[in-house]
């Protein structure tokens, strides 16, 4: 199999090359820049590809399976499915925004009818909260109600930061009623019972607003992480601030100087991930997974589902439809709580 990493000399990137490498693959890295991606191609004995996505279709001719990992995916994925779809390459990304796994799910039949697999999300966004999500509808299929909480450590790349400004401005969303609907920025607060200890968190709008859906079925849908008590209660005040176009570039500009968390901090950190469904009946299952650095956790990933993608179902694909509930369990560091009823 002939695959590439687009985008290879951002933050993300660079970690799946280098993890590709270490496990004795040889992608081929990819991007815009050659003055960024030269060096990184030659450091890793790779070859390289430099071109734009204008010329994606071309450049991916030969190219069996690409991890795009070029933000921000709201511009950057369309034309990169697009060239997917002209091309028969077989496409993942590691986006976490709703609006990009709507968009991309949209495709669904142009991928079937072009033989080719579309896999949004898998990485930390949202491998680990969309497997859980599917252990909980099979722990309780008549579930209708589906909270979801993560909580990650270790701080954000520039992509990351620059992709949470990008979004921070629109307010909350979740799904209602098999709807996603916009809400108060942090409308709902609640306990999490991640693996570790319990921990209170807010409201957010994160992928599984859509994914999860997808995935499961499951008609109401809200995603959490922790927010600080005076922070929680300010996040509804500020988020509005973020719609102002001179507020928002400062942020962008001061996004792109965050330089993402070095070796050593990665290994000392992890991601806590807790779900809890429950249907009109009163029953109720929780459960938790516990994992490595979600950029270690993503970079996994990104490399096990490029070596699955050629036995997966072509169409548009959440992790769990395209490789199971359980496929999180597959990665490096992962320990999986099973779910359990709640009395």
């Amino acid at each position: 199999m002939r695959w590439m990493v687009y985008g290879a000399y951002g933050f993300t990137g660079t970690l799946v090359a280098e993890l590709a490498v270490r496990r004795g693959l040889s992608p081929v890295l990819a991007g815009r820049d050659a003055a960024k991606l030269r060096p990184l191609a030659d450091r890793l004995g790779l070859e390289h590809r430099v071109f734009g996505l204008p010329d994606a279709a071309r450049a991916l001719a030969d190219v069996d399976v690409v991890a795009h990992c070029a933000g921000p995916f709201s511009a950057t994925s369309g034309p990169m499915v697009d060239a997917c779809l002209r091309s028969g390459t077989h496409y993942l990304d590691i986006t976490g925004e709703i609006d990009v796994f709507e968009a991309v799910a949209r495709r669904h039949e142009d991928a079937e009818r072009a033989g080719v697999v579309l896999l949004p999300g898998a990485g930390f966004d949202v491998v680990p909260t969309d497997c859980l999500a599917a252990m909980l509808h099979r722990a309780l299929p008549t579930a209708t109600h589906l909270d979801l909480a993560f909580v990650v450590q270790g701080g954000a790349s520039a992509g990351t930061a620059r992709t949470a400004v990008e979004g921070s401005g629109g307010g909350g969303r979740v799904r209602v009623g098999g709807e996603i609907r916009g809400v108060r920025l942090g409308h709902r607060r609640r306990t999490a019972h991640f693996r570790d200890r319990p921990r209170e968190v807010g409201a957010i709008p994160w992928g599984d607003v859509s994914t999860a859906y997808r995935s499961t079925g499951i008609p109401n849908v809200t995603t959490f992480t922790t927010i600080p008590g005076a922070l929680g209660r300010l996040q509804p005040l500020t988020a509005p601030l973020l719609r102002a176009a001179p507020v928002r570039r400062l942020a962008d500009a001061l996004a792109r100087r965050v330089g993402g968390p070095d070796d050593a901090t990665r290994a000392r950190t992890r991601c806590e991930v807790f779900g809890e469904a429950w249907d009109g009946e009163g029953n109720r299952v929780r459960a938790a997974l516990t994992g490595p650095n979600a950029y270690d956790l993503t970079a996994d990933s990104v490399v096990k589902a490029a070596q699955r993608l050629a036995d997966t179902t072509p169409g548009a694909h959440t992790p769990s439809s395209a490789f199971g509930a359980d496929y999180v369990r597959a990665l490096d560091g992962v320990v999986v709580s099973e779910p359990t009823a709640v009395r």
